[in-house]
């Protein structure tokens, strides 16, 4: 049999959501040439330009390696009380600097706070040896990591995000990185929001802007080299919507606080979150191959809620695309096909849909009646 790719439009359903605007929306307009916004919840992307690129994330790269750490002590090989030795080749990194000593006999906790606070190439040498042996064999880990995590454009040369002309994140894979440390190791999330950190009776502040300044910016990692210029991974958070950002290429500090202030306040204020299905929602129907039943419910397998622009002219439309027809079995919460939304101001997403009841191979009859239908397409007939 073929298959054949069918699309339902879906506007009517959602044309009340934009009923109220009276405005285009606010484009965002900011300085940084290279930026990524996305809504944590909808997983919608607001703003996207150069996205995809390989590009030098100095230590915004750290996030991985503290990623790995976390790994680490989640699945037992160390945990937050275990000391790692600093070798003299960590005690040597230069830039920022958690200012440990061959001496030293940092925990793990010691260095978390070390990456995640004061930005520490030391700290990450320490973890990269403590972890594999050596920061060479680290990175291949740490790569072969990032790929599996679906970090497709990510090769890691070192463990701080020291310039090397191959050590490349792109902002899209420092986002999925992002959102995989808040969904899987939330419980250290809040080591990126800690203000200061002392070691080595040093207190350094927190390199992340706007912490407590009541924007909602929580966490998670700056980057600075002559090559990325002033970066940005970051994460705001204002009462149940939490966005997801990262930047790179401005020219100074002053550059990226004003920066990031501008994203949290435009992400905010342009959006408001809407309901577009309900859970076991039906939004449409496909055709079924050889099943005891002709056509089966496309429904949602929760409730989706979508960002739409506070003031927009333009209508939000979806559509319900799925290569069918689809052959039976078919299983209940199975799925069948993707929702596609349109929302003006920002680019199309997919949200997936699932069988609404299961669906049996058909008998002789039905299979019969199949089977005659593909050969009456074919012959340009129709069957009752």
């Amino acid at each position: 049999m073929s298959f054949t790719r069918f699309h339902a439009i879906l506007s009517g359903a959602f044309v009340a959501l934009s009923a109220f605007a009276v405005q285009a929306q606010v484009a965002y307009e900011g300085r940084a040439p290279n930026i990524l916004v996305t809504d944590f919840n909808t997983g919608q992307i607001l703003v996207d330009r150069n996205a995809d690129v390989p590009l030098p994330p100095a230590s915004m790269s750290k996030l991985m390696t503290l990623n790995m750490l976390f790994e680490a002590i989640d699945d037992g090989r160390v945990d937050m009380d275990t000391t790692f030795t600093v070798s003299e080749r960590a005690h040597a990194m230069g830039g920022s600097r958690m200012f440990l000593e061959t001496r030293h006999r940092p925990t793990a906790e010691d260095l978390i706070r070390g990456i995640a606070v004061l930005s520490g190439n030391d700290a990450t040498v320490v973890v990269a040896e403590g972890l594999a042996g050596s920061e060479e064999a680290f990175a291949q880990l740490a790569t072969a990591r990032a790929r599996q995590l679906g970090m497709t454009n990510t090769t890691l040369r070192n463990a701080s995000g020291w310039p090397d002309p191959e050590h490349r994140m792109s902002l899209r894979d420092l986002a999925v990185l992002a959102r995989h440390l808040l969904e899987e190791h939330g419980a250290y999330y809040p080591y990126l929001a800690e203000r200061e950190f002392t070691w080595n009776n040093i207190t350094q502040p927190n390199r992340v802007p706007l912490l407590g300044a009541g924007l909602g910016l929580d966490g998670l990692k700056t980057g600075h080299t002559s090559e990325a210029g002033y970066a940005l991974t970051g994460s705001a958070v204002q009462g149940d919507r939490r966005v997801i950002f990262v930047f790179s290429g401005l020219d100074s500090e002053r550059e990226r606080t004003e920066e990031a202030e501008r994203i949290i306040n435009w992400a905010f204020r342009q959006f408001a979150e809407q309901r577009i299905a309900d859970q076991g929602q039906v939004l449409a129907e496909a055709t079924v191959w050889m099943g005891d039943e002709r056509s089966v419910a496309l429904v949602a397998p929760r409730d989706y809620d979508i960002l739409v622009p506070v003031f927009t002219e333009s209508e939000i439309t979806a559509q319900v695309v799925y290569d069918g027809p689809i052959a039976a079995p078919i299983t209940e919460g199975q799925e069948l096909a993707r929702l596609i939304v349109s929302v003006p101001g920002s680019s199309d997403f997919s949200l997936p849909l699932v069988a609404g009841h299961d669906v049996a191979e058909g008998g002789f009859v039905p299979r019969m009646r199949s089977a005659a239908t593909v050969l009456a397409g074919h012959l340009g007939l129709v069957i009752q």
